[in-house]
């Protein structure tokens, strides 16, 4: 068939891109047709991959499907190959949903309008080059293009600090990326003969465990940094604090989930014995995080700090699943990175529509704006309950999917899994902490005295324009808009809050697009697990000797 033999993945990538090229060329100069026109564009790429993956992509299988492969570059090695899995498809639609979304949210962008959205779908088309690259030279290339975009619309359309948290975020993520270039030369050049980059042939390979562990060592790093992994984290408040609020949608919603990506696609599923030997590392890192990243938001005045820290600490939940060695723990991860960027875009959506409103991120200076703005605060709580994983919502069904993954798998002993849980269970108490805190910040009643000397709002005469009052706050109407939400901001908000609820209730719709291949995955490593452990049946001290794991197997069979 036709539609069988046509280039899709290429042509989800390219539309963007050349529809970017584009954009000088509109006869525009206030902004309002080029907005309509990104738009447009990301939505009906969105709507060409929905339709791609729902015609031709098959669940059940669960090899890389809808392949392409021209020769680029064959004397070293690079083709533009493309395809999709279970991995990466899920990851493709979140990309096109949120940056679609965000295009949308960005409606008032006033200054050098052509060059921002120029600069988002140039991101849109880096972004999907990033999951569907099966070569691993070609996904670094897509990896450092996607830095460009993100660092000039933190530097031209972010705050005071904008410069400096542009920076950090290029320093940081420019630096790291270097580990995933030696990788790949060094896979591609290992066992003689031909260069390749192509991801089949390099997992085909039998890497020595002296290579594949420093190889793991700095992919872990490289993906570290883009999924904040403490230490390596302190990049992302900084961007999120000054970038402006469509690009924070971006950032959380969709660049954490490529360091997740990698770390699922190269580590565990090219690397799967050093992953025996980093695994417990990971779960450690993943508890640092859900602590850590708890403590450091409820600390936060920012409400956007606030906000990144909270990604931070759900991170952790991702970095727990992957360790899990268990179906479930690696299932709860993928449905974690879902459901986070879809509740972590639409909180820091409705953050700036905050913004927009009191001029202000610091949650000193909110209060009172409950009863001015009913349905952003209705909005607000549905995003802070699905934040801290309350039933029936998409953050419950995957935060539980890691916990039941951890606590009932096999290889770490009791010990150390009781440990864990509880620890990670400490994150879970802080969630609410920190969130519920920040909508009372935020919408309720505050008894602190007005500190901004805007107006004497008591001398103000009868039919003279009265000051808003927010907090320790207060702004004339001419200089902020306290109108509730409007009916773009509600389409874009239930856009998000519907799939939510609907992960939230049932989660196997989301789950079948990807279980087939993690449990693949999954098999995998644990079988790299099995042929370790029957070397050394302590490869570390807290797991079980690989003898008693079979005796209890041999015991429960008997038993049933």
């Amino acid at each position: 068939m036709i539609t069988a033999q046509f280039p899709w993945l290429t042509a989800i990538i390219a539309l963007p891109l050349l529809a970017a090229c584009g954009i000088p060329l509109l006869p525009d100069k206030d902004g309002k047709l080029v907005r309509w026109y990104a738009l447009g564009v990301g939505l009906a790429d969105f709507v060409l991959m929905c339709y791609v993956f729902w015609a031709n992509y098959d669940i059940s299988n669960p090899s890389f499907q809808l392949a392409e492969k021209y020769p680029w570059l064959p004397q070293i090695g690079l083709s533009w190959a493309v395809s999709v899995d279970g991995i990466s498809m899920p990851l493709v639609l979140l990309a096109g949903l949120v940056t679609t979304l965000s295009i949308f949210a960005a409606w008032q962008v006033d200054r050098k309008p052509k060059l921002f959205y120029f600069l988002m779908l140039l991101l849109y088309s880096a972004q999907i080059g990033v999951f569907v690259a099966q070569d691993l030279l070609l996904l670094f290339i897509m990896w450092e293009l996607e830095l460009v975009p993100v660092y000039l619309l933190v530097s031209i359309w972010g705050g005071q600090k904008r410069r400096y948290a542009a920076m950090k975020f290029l320093l940081y993520t420019a630096a790291a990326s270097i580990f995933i270039l030696i990788a790949a030369l060094a896979m591609g050049l290992y066992g003689g003969g031909q260069m390749t980059f192509d991801m089949v042939e390099l997992a085909a390979k039998n890497y020595p465990l002296a290579l594949e562990l420093p190889l793991y060592a700095g992919l872990l790093i490289a993906f570290g940094v883009k999924l904040a992994i403490f230490p390596l984290h302190t990049w992302l408040p900084d961007a999120h604090g000054e970038a402006s609020s469509p690009v924070s949608m971006i950032l959380a919603g969709v660049l954490l989930k490529m360091g997740a990506y990698g770390l699922i696609r190269l580590n565990l599923e090219m690397l799967p014995e050093a992953h025996v030997y980093f695994a417990p590392i990971l779960v450690i890192l993943g508890v640092i995080n859900i602590v850590y990243g708890g403590f450091a938001s409820f600390g936060q005045s920012n409400m956007k700090r606030r906000l990144a820290y909270s990604s931070v600490s759900h991170m952790g939940f991702v970095l727990l699943g992957i360790a899990s060695f268990s179906d479930i723990g690696i299932s709860g991860a993928m449905l974690q990175l879902i459901s986070h960027g879809l509740i972590a875009a639409l909180l820091f959506f409705l953050a700036g529509v905050t913004y927009d409103r009191t001029h202000t991120m610091f949650l000193d200076e909110m209060g009172d704006i409950g009863q001015i703005m009913p349905k952003v605060f209705a909005l607000f709580t549905i995003g802070a309950m699905a934040s801290l994983a309350l039933p029936g919502m998409s953050g419950f069904a995957s935060e539980i999917s890691v916990f039941v993954g951890v606590t009932s798998g096999d290889v770490y002993s009791s010990i150390f899994r009781t440990v864990t849980v509880f620890l990670a269970a400490i994150g879970l108490i802080l969630t609410p902490i920190y969130l519920l805190s920040m909508l009372r910040q935020l919408f309720y009643g505050s008894d602190r005295a007005l500190t901004c000397g805007l107006v004497d709002t008591q001398s103000l005469k009868s039919g003279e324009e009265k000051a808003v009052c927010f907090g320790n706050s207060c702004v004339l109407p001419t200089d902020a808009d306290f109108s509730d939400a409007k009916p773009r901001e509600l389409l874009i908000a239930f856009s998000f809050i519907v799939l939510i609820i609907g992960i939230g209730f049932y989660p196997k719709f989301f789950t079948q697009m990807y279980d087939v291949k993690t449990v693949a995955i999954n098999a995998q490593v644990r079988n790299s697990y099995q042929q370790i452990a029957e070397i050394n049946p302590e490869i570390y001290a807290f797991a079980p000797k690989i003898q008693e794991v079979s005796e209890l197997a041999s015991s429960l069979d008997l038993s049933h």
